[in-house]
């Protein structure tokens, strides 16, 4: 993923966005996403395809690199859920990389999420 990009690619970000949490919160939100999705995962809080919805939405809110961050949301998306014998999601079935109508419609899928509503980023999801 990471091969003939940018040099700083998969280097944390050290300065503020306007999205995400700010740089020194970075890795301790990762660690608390990764042990919320653990628990989850464990105690079933949800079934397996509506954790890795969320967990992708917290991934790209936390924001972690400079860029790329849907795409590495996505594909730890799809690792979880293959992990877990599910298939990956389908992601609309399109483009998330250039303007275009699924891209607008994940990113409102998102900004739900962003607000507590899950349900447009569950149906874009195929949920």
């Amino acid at each position: 993923m990471l091969g003939a990009t940018w040099q700083w690619a998969g280097t944390l970000r050290t300065t503020e966005k306007n999205i995400g949490v700010a740089p020194e919160q970075i890795a301790v939100r990762l660690r608390t996403l990764r042990d919320d999705v653990r628990y989850q995962i464990e105690h079933r809080a949800y079934p397996v395809r509506e954790i890795a919805a969320r967990f992708h939405h917290r991934l790209v809110h936390v924001h972690p690199f400079p860029n790329g961050n849907g795409r590495f949301a996505r594909l730890l998306t799809d690792l979880l859920l293959i992990r877990h014998g599910e298939e990956p999601f389908r992601w609309g079935d399109g483009d998330l990389v250039g303007a275009g109508d699924v891209r607008t419609r994940y990113i409102e899928a998102l900004r739900g999420a962003d607000a507590g509503d899950y349900a447009l980023l569950l149906r874009f999801l195929g949920l």
